[in-house]
């Protein structure tokens, strides 16, 4: 069945829940198979230091499907650098967190092709490769890991970020690691450590939010979520500004309200919300016919609104006290 369709019954089948939670989009039925790969040269990714994962057993693997790249049994965390051109470099930088349900990164659609869009933009992108829960070594064994893992009800944690921390740490102590590193690092980056925001994307969103309600010293700048969860939570006074996007056919995180949007307003900061009319779960970078493809320009257009694609710019960053590791 075509991924995009897939996601509009997601909780009508184990098996498109499935591919739901591993972020995928409209591509070519015969590239539906995961097909194991070699790990691709990363000559630029930067160990973070947060250690290996605690208990993992199985080493690191990478698989091709739907068209993209993703990277299983992550267990030492890192970063890569995707740097502007001088001549166009904002002094914004945004680290981008992949989705993939924390047992999966989709490295490619939701990784580096970010990563080189907002480049392109004078923004300097680092794509995070946090983190994850162990799966079996073969395919076949990690898509039973999948299907046996989203069977039953749906447990919070799995559609709250608020419910989710306690289950995060590894991955919440690699998105603080990042943020330090860039920070350390931001007059040779030639990034201003006031403007580092996050995007992330599905668990990567789920991640995004969890950093910034318990990721301490982050304190992400700005943040954007797309398809990600929408439950409602305690909004910190001082929360950064907001930038939503999900289709209303996302089979995970369209069906409960928009909890998260409405106390972020009631909360009075900033927000923008993009509820798109199709599009399904995991679209991404890939190039559709759904407006939803077009979430990445309206996520530049409100990054200018605010000032963050103004080089020099003060921008409208909430959180000014720069840290460093």
């Amino acid at each position: 069945m075509h991924p995009s369709r897939s996601c509009m019954t997601a909780f009508h089948g184990i098996a498109l829940v499935a591919m739901a939670w591993l972020s995928v989009g409209p591509v070519r039925a015969q590239e539906d198979a995961m097909v194991a790969i070699a790990a691709p040269d990363q000559p630029t990714a930067i160990v973070l230091g947060t250690g290996p994962l605690p208990g993992a057993r199985h080493a690191e693997a990478w698989h091709r499907q739907y068209g993209s790249v993703f990277a299983r049994n992550v267990t030492v965390a890192t970063l890569t650098p995707f740097l502007p051109d001088p001549a166009k470099a904002t002094g914004t930088a945004v680290i981008v967190a992949p989705g993939g349900g924390f047992r999966s990164l989709s490295m490619q659609n939701e990784g580096w092709d970010v990563a080189r869009a907002l480049a392109d933009r004078g923004v300097a992108a680092f794509v995070l490769k946090y983190r994850l829960e162990q799966t079996p070594v073969d395919l076949d064994g990690f898509a039973h890991s999948m299907r046996e893992m989203l069977s039953g009800p749906v447990p919070a944690h799995r559609i709250d970020p608020a419910a989710s921390i306690s289950r995060l740490g590894p991955q919440i102590a690699d998105a603080r690691a990042a943020f330090a590193r860039v920070r350390a690092r931001a007059e040779e980056w030639g990034v201003d450590p006031q403007r580092i925001g996050m995007v992330g994307f599905s668990a990567g969103a789920m991640l995004t939010l969890a950093t910034t309600l318990a990721g301490e010293d982050a304190r992400p700048a700005f943040i954007g979520t797309v398809y990600g969860p929408l439950a409602p939570l305690d909004v910190p006074p001082d929360a950064p500004p907001l930038f939503v996007a999900i289709a209303a056919d996302d089979g995970l995180f369209a069906g409960g309200g928009f909890g998260l949007v409405e106390r972020w307003r009631a909360a009075r900061r900033p927000v923008e919300f993009h509820l798109y009319e199709q599009g399904g779960h995991g679209f991404g970078m890939y190039r559709k016919p759904t407006t939803s493809t077009g979430w990445f320009d309206a996520f530049a257009r409100w990054m200018a609104m605010h000032g963050w694609l103004e080089p020099g710019g003060q921008g409208s960053a909430v959180h000014t006290e720069e840290k460093t590791p």
